[in-house]
């Protein structure tokens, strides 16, 4: 083994993963839930890789039905900038739906949803 290069794990999953496929999941998550953009991504098989599910929510076509507010992130907050258009317009959207916040965060123990990561999506 001396002298040997040992072969780098690319961080790249087995297989691709589209942004559609982060929209189908998204679809997945009920109303009056909320989900985390690790979950989503852990969901789609892509380990800390939760920007690429941002990006993928932020590339979403207007009008398609995807409830995108359901996803925030892994301390329960909403991710845009406080007091923005986008941040109101989120949380409006969650408050709809029955998800209160708490200082300014979502109680993650009671409203999120726990899709078996092992099911297939």
């Amino acid at each position: 083994m001396e002298g040997q290069k040992k072969k780098r794990r690319s961080a790249s999953p087995p297989h691709v993963v589209r942004y559609e496929d982060i929209w189908e999941i998204v679809r997945l998550i009920p109303r009056g839930r909320v989900s985390t953009y690790g979950d989503i991504a852990r969901l789609a098989g892509l380990l800390r890789r939760a920007r690429f599910v941002g990006y993928a929510l932020h590339s979403l076509p207007q009008g398609l039905p995807v409830p995108w507010h359901r996803v925030i992130n892994a301390r329960g907050r909403i991710s845009f900038p406080e007091g923005s258009p986008n941040y109101k317009r989120q949380k409006a959207l969650l408050a709809r739906e029955g998800i209160m916040f708490i200082d300014g965060k979502v109680d993650l123990k009671k409203r999120r949803w726990k899709k078996n990561l092992t099911a297939d999506v």
